[in-house]
C-alpha cells in the first residue's frame, strides 16, 4: 500500500495534480527538516537552492548540493533529510512525460533550468504559462550530465546496518574489524563483501559517506571547523587534507565551483 505523502509544508498529494509536471517550492525553517520512507506515483527531481538535502533510496544514499539535482524515478521509495535553512525545489513529473533515466541520479542543472524550474514554481499548474514552462523544462531537463555523488548501500542486511549507524553518527572511527564484530563476521569477510556490494574498499566507502555529509553541512553553513569534528577528524587539516585529495580542490573552493558552475562540479 502507497505511503501517503505528508511533508510538513503542503497538506495535498502531488499525484492527484493533473499536469506533466509541476514545481513546490519550500523553505525550511531553523530546524532540520526530515520526511520518512513514501513514494509518489510521479517521479521527483529534488532541486536545492540553498543549503543540503540528502535522499535515502534502497540502493544508496544521494546528496543533493546547491544548484544540483537528485532525480528519483516513479513508484521508488525514499525519504528526504534537508539541513536547516535549506531551500528546495521539488519538481514533479509524470511517467513518460520525458526520457529520464529510470535509475536514483544526481543531475547537474544548468543555468537556463534552474531558472525555469523557480519560475514553475511560482505559476498555477493548468494556466498557459506553467503548461509553457513545463515543456521546455520537459525538454531540456533529459540532457542534464548524469554525476557521481552518493554512496552506495547495498541491500545486504549487515551493510545496511553499519550504513545505516554510520549515516546517524558519521564520527564513528570503528574499525574494520570492530565492525567485522559488530555484525559476525570476519574481517576478511567483511572486507570482501562490502568490496562486491558497493565497489569500494570499507575506507573509501566510508570516506565517501564523509564527503556526502561534508558537502551537506558545508553547503548549510556550518564551518570547516564544526565539519571536521563532527565527523571525527583530530585536526582541521587531516579533513581539509582528505576533502581536497579526494575532490581535488579544499572545500570553501569546492563550493564556490559549484555555484560559479551551476553545478557542473561533483565527486567522480
Amino acid at each position: 500500500m502507497k505511503q501517503p505523502l505528508r511533508y510538513p509544508w503542503f497538506d495535498f498529494d502531488v499525484d492527484d495534480v493533473a499536469a506533466p509536471a509541476i514545481a513546490v517550492r519550500v523553505d525550511v525553517t531553523e530546524t532540520k527538516a526530515e520526511v520518512s520512507k513514501h513514494w509518489h506515483r510521479k517521479g521527483q527531481l529534488v532541486f536545492a537552492l540553498g543549503g543540503g538535502v540528502t535522499c535515502r533510496v534502497p540502493s544508496g544514499m544521494w546528496m543533493v548540493p546547491p544548484h544540483c539535482g537528485v532525480w528519483i524515478p516513479s513508484r521508488m521509495e525514499h525519504s528526504n533529510i534537508a539541513t536547516a535553512n535549506a531551500r528546495m525545489v521539488f519538481v514533479y513529473i509524470e511517467p513518460g512525460a520525458a526520457e529520464l533515466p529510470d535509475r536514483c541520479c544526481t543531475l547537474s542543472i544548468s543555468p537556463l533550468l534552474r531558472e525555469l524550474i523557480i519560475e514553475l514554481s511560482d505559476c498555477a499548474p493548468g494556466d498557459a504559462r506553467c503548461t509553457f514552462l513545463a515543456s521546455v523544462l520537459l525538454a531540456e531537463l533529459p540532457d542534464m550530465p548524469v554525476q557521481h555523488l552518493h554512496l552506495p548501500i547495498s541491500s545486504e542486511p549487515r551493510l545496511r546496518r553499519i550504513a545505516e549507524a554510520l549515516a546517524d553518527n558519521p564520527a564513528d572511527r570503528s574499525t574494520l574489524s570492530e565492525w567485522a564484530n559488530r555484525v559476525a563476521l570476519s574481517e576478511s569477510s567483511l572486507a570482501r563483501l562490502v568490496l562486491k556490494e558497493t565497489g569500494l574498499s570499507f575506507g573509501r566507502w566510508r570516506q565517501q559517506l564523509h564527503l556526502i555529509v561534508a558537502i551537506r553541512e558545508l553547503a548549510a553553513g556550518a564551518s570547516v571547523q564544526r565539519v571536521s569534528g563532527d565527523l571525527g577528524y583530530e585536526s582541521v587539516t587531516a579533513f581539509i587534507t582528505m576533502f581536497k585529495k579526494a575532490l581535488g580542490k579544499p572545500p570553501a573552493q569546492y563550493l564556490s565551483s559549484i555555484a560559479q558552475n551551476g553545478g557542473s562540479a561533483f565527486l567522480a
